[in-house]
């Protein structure tokens, strides 16, 4: 495939994505994910530059063929470090590079990266400009709309301008202020109040620019809404990971208009070659099923579901039986309840 071909089918799949979340969205999720939908963008866990530059940890790039299209997020400040990163993910198949501008933890503080580089807007169109320089794939940021004192109606439109002017034309605004000082990332993701008017009114500034919305997104009746309001994408981020059928079962045909529905059952089926050749690897059954928990939330058998993959996975010889028997469990349970 091309260059100008992959860069066309990840804005196409940007129309929905799965949020890079930290412990969540390793390959094994992603993997889940695609089963569920096959158009959606899926972006790996935030990779640092220095952890591939400095310290070579080429495995964290490793990712299946059938995630296509994903996407890597890399978190840096230093232009030059992230541009080798870059290098790096797109010589490894990545269909995008993904610069982290969003994440309000201490750790990525300590490493004058994430949130803090709201504050910074100079240095991160710089940052865009050398990654996009030596790759092919579109450079992309994943920002929020300001941090602490800043104010976002002043700060964002100056954001904006300045990485576009690097050269980046995807952008996802995580539509809430970080608190770097007084909040932990949990609480930066429920308390400081939502401001989806605000990005809205960035497409109005920047029509060229496309945009995805992310932040309190829970449903895919949001999601055609905010695509309907305008604007180009929207990601989700936790209730794609607890609720992932919920999310991704209907995105094909709702989102892209694409395919048909899939269900949860058919995921699980979809996962028994893949849980094979992982234990064939020498890997482990929970290493997988830790991400599958959620697959039928909110449906008769889904407490026995995650009882049975939480109690058992981790054990020795735990293979593709177990996930089997808790599906009939899920399948027996769900018949009781429709006998009732």
């Amino acid at each position: 495939m091309s260059n100008s071909a992959i860069n066309r089918r990840a804005c196409e799949a940007a129309r929905l994505s799965v949020a890079p979340m930290m412990d969540w969205t390793d390959r094994h999720c992603r993997y889940l994910h695609r089963q569920l939908s096959g158009q959606a963008l899926l972006y790996t866990e935030m990779v640092t530059a220095p952890a591939l530059v400095r310290g070579g940890a080429m495995h964290l790039l490793d990712h299946h063929p059938a995630e296509h299209p994903v996407a890597l997020q890399l978190g840096g400040s230093d232009p030059k470090e992230l541009a080798l990163a870059a290098k790096l993910g797109a010589d490894a198949g990545y269909d995008e590079i993904n610069l982290n501008v969003g994440c309000p933890s201490d750790r990525v503080q300590s490493g004058c990266f994430g949130a803090v580089l709201m504050q910074q807007p100079a240095l991160v169109a710089e940052c865009v400009a050398e990654m996009q320089a030596v790759v092919d794939v579109d450079v992309t940021v994943k920002c929020r709309i300001g941090v602490d004192d800043q104010n976002p109606q002043d700060v964002l439109p100056e954001f904006l301008s300045r990485i576009v002017a690097a050269g980046c034309i995807r952008v996802s605004i995580h539509a809430r202020k970080a608190w770097l000082q007084g909040l932990s990332p949990k609480e930066n993701r429920d308390i400081p109040p939502l401001d989806y008017e605000l990005v809205h009114l960035m497409k109005e500034y920047f029509p060229n620019l496309h945009i995805s919305v992310n932040g309190g997104i829970t449903s895919l009746d949001q999601a055609e809404a905010f695509l309907d309001g305008g604007l180009d994408g929207v990601m989700i981020g936790r209730s794609a990971y607890h609720q992932p059928a919920d999310i991704l079962a209907q995105a094909d045909r709702r989102i892209f208009n694409e395919g048909t529905d899939t269900t949860a059952e058919a995921a699980v089926l979809a996962m028994l070659p893949y849980i094979e050749d992982h234990l064939t690897a020498g890997g482990k059954l929970n290493q997988i099923t830790r991400h599958m928990m959620g697959l039928f939330a909110g449906r008769p058998g889904a407490r026995q579901w995650r009882r049975m993959l939480s109690e058992e996975a981790h054990r020795p010889g735990a293979g593709p039986e177990l996930v089997l028997a808790a599906l009939d469990q899920v399948k027996t349970l769900a018949q009781v309840q429709e006998a009732v």
